[in-house]
Protein backbone atom coordinates (compact mmCIF):
# COMPACT_ATOMS: atom_id res chain seq x y z
CA UNK A 1 0.00 0.00 0.00
CA UNK A 2 1.10 3.66 -0.52
CA UNK A 3 -0.91 6.27 1.00
CA UNK A 4 -0.24 9.86 -0.63
CA UNK A 5 -1.29 13.04 1.63
CA UNK A 6 -1.08 16.61 -0.83
CA UNK A 7 -0.60 19.61 1.03
CA UNK A 8 0.06 23.35 -0.18
CA UNK A 9 -3.71 24.63 -1.93
CA UNK A 10 -5.39 27.55 -0.78
CA UNK A 11 -6.81 30.80 -2.54
CA UNK A 12 -4.40 32.65 -4.24
CA UNK A 13 -4.82 35.88 -6.82
CA UNK A 14 -4.57 35.45 -11.25
CA UNK A 15 -1.30 35.53 -11.70
CA UNK A 16 0.18 34.20 -8.15
CA UNK A 17 1.98 31.07 -7.67
CA UNK A 18 1.54 27.78 -5.23
CA UNK A 19 3.54 25.13 -4.51
CA UNK A 20 1.87 21.62 -3.42
CA UNK A 21 3.51 18.77 -1.79
CA UNK A 22 2.25 15.08 -2.01
CA UNK A 23 4.17 12.87 0.79
CA UNK A 24 4.05 9.33 0.42
CA UNK A 25 4.52 6.71 2.89
CA UNK A 26 4.65 2.69 2.54
CA UNK A 27 6.05 1.16 -0.40
CA UNK A 28 8.90 2.06 -2.03
CA UNK A 29 8.32 5.33 -3.18
CA UNK A 30 10.93 5.69 -5.50
CA UNK A 31 9.97 2.76 -8.26
CA UNK A 32 6.65 4.65 -8.95
CA UNK A 33 5.55 6.92 -11.78
CA UNK A 34 4.16 10.27 -9.98
CA UNK A 35 1.67 12.35 -11.50
CA UNK A 36 -0.62 15.48 -10.91
CA UNK A 37 -4.57 14.97 -11.67
CA UNK A 38 -7.27 18.12 -10.98
CA UNK A 39 -10.87 18.10 -11.12
CA UNK A 40 -12.90 21.55 -11.58
CA UNK A 41 -16.34 21.49 -10.71
CA UNK A 42 -19.16 20.01 -13.47
CA UNK A 43 -15.61 18.45 -14.81
CA UNK A 44 -14.17 15.47 -15.35
CA UNK A 45 -10.41 14.40 -13.68
CA UNK A 46 -7.99 15.38 -15.89
CA UNK A 47 -4.11 15.01 -16.33
CA UNK A 48 -2.04 17.43 -15.10
CA UNK A 49 1.51 16.63 -15.56
CA UNK A 50 3.82 13.24 -14.49
CA UNK A 51 6.77 12.72 -13.48
CA UNK A 52 9.21 9.10 -13.96
CA UNK A 53 10.58 7.31 -10.84
CA UNK A 54 14.06 9.23 -10.80
CA UNK A 55 12.85 12.74 -11.32
CA UNK A 56 14.53 12.45 -15.38
CA UNK A 57 11.27 12.60 -17.40
CA UNK A 58 8.54 14.98 -16.86
CA UNK A 59 5.21 15.92 -19.07
CA UNK A 60 2.39 18.05 -18.84
CA UNK A 61 -0.42 18.52 -20.23
CA UNK A 62 -0.86 21.49 -23.12
CA UNK A 63 -2.56 24.06 -20.83
CA UNK A 64 0.08 23.91 -18.17
CA UNK A 65 3.09 23.47 -19.73
CA UNK A 66 5.20 26.36 -19.10
CA UNK A 67 3.58 27.09 -16.45
CA UNK A 68 3.48 24.22 -14.18
CA UNK A 69 6.62 22.44 -12.66
CA UNK A 70 6.82 19.06 -11.48
CA UNK A 71 9.93 17.39 -9.69
CA UNK A 72 10.35 14.77 -6.88
CA UNK A 73 12.62 14.53 -3.99
CA UNK A 74 12.97 10.85 -3.45
CA UNK A 75 14.91 10.79 -0.12
CA UNK A 76 11.79 12.52 0.96
CA UNK A 77 9.46 10.18 -0.59
CA UNK A 78 7.77 13.73 -1.93
CA UNK A 79 6.50 15.21 -5.25
CA UNK A 80 5.72 18.44 -6.17
CA UNK A 81 3.75 21.16 -8.07
CA UNK A 82 5.22 24.10 -8.77
CA UNK A 83 2.56 26.27 -10.19
CA UNK A 84 2.87 29.49 -11.56
CA UNK A 85 1.03 32.48 -13.64
CA UNK A 86 -1.99 31.08 -12.19
CA UNK A 87 -5.12 31.66 -13.89
CA UNK A 88 -9.01 31.47 -12.81
CA UNK A 89 -9.24 28.64 -15.14
CA UNK A 90 -6.63 26.68 -12.82
CA UNK A 91 -9.54 26.12 -10.20
CA UNK A 92 -10.03 23.05 -9.13
CA UNK A 93 -9.63 20.02 -6.79
CA UNK A 94 -5.34 18.98 -7.38
CA UNK A 95 -4.74 14.91 -6.70
CA UNK A 96 -1.99 13.15 -6.26
CA UNK A 97 -1.39 9.75 -7.85
CA UNK A 98 1.04 7.09 -8.28
CA UNK A 99 1.61 3.79 -10.58
CA UNK A 100 4.41 1.96 -12.14
CA UNK A 101 2.60 2.30 -14.95
CA UNK A 102 3.45 5.34 -17.35
CA UNK A 103 0.36 4.56 -19.43
CA UNK A 104 -2.09 4.66 -16.31
CA UNK A 105 -0.19 8.07 -14.59
CA UNK A 106 -1.11 9.61 -17.66
CA UNK A 107 -4.77 8.90 -18.25
CA UNK A 108 -5.81 8.44 -14.67
CA UNK A 109 -7.58 4.86 -15.72
CA UNK A 110 -7.19 2.43 -13.13
CA UNK A 111 -4.84 3.95 -10.96
CA UNK A 112 -2.92 2.38 -8.37
CA UNK A 113 -3.22 4.88 -5.56
CA UNK A 114 -4.69 8.55 -5.34
CA UNK A 115 -4.30 11.33 -2.30
CA UNK A 116 -7.74 12.95 -0.87
CA UNK A 117 -6.75 15.92 -2.71
CA UNK A 118 -6.47 19.88 -2.24
CA UNK A 119 -8.12 22.72 -3.25
CA UNK A 120 -6.61 25.32 -5.31
CA UNK A 121 -8.76 28.42 -5.85
CA UNK A 122 -7.75 31.30 -7.93
CA UNK A 123 -9.43 34.20 -7.87
CA UNK A 124 -9.53 36.90 -10.81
Amino acid sequence: QVQLVESGGGLVQAGDSLRLSCAASGRTFSSYYMGWFRQSPGKEREFVARISWSGASTYYAGSVKGRFTISRDNAKDTVYLQMDSLKPEDTAVYYCAASRSIATITSGRDMEYWGKGTLVTVSS
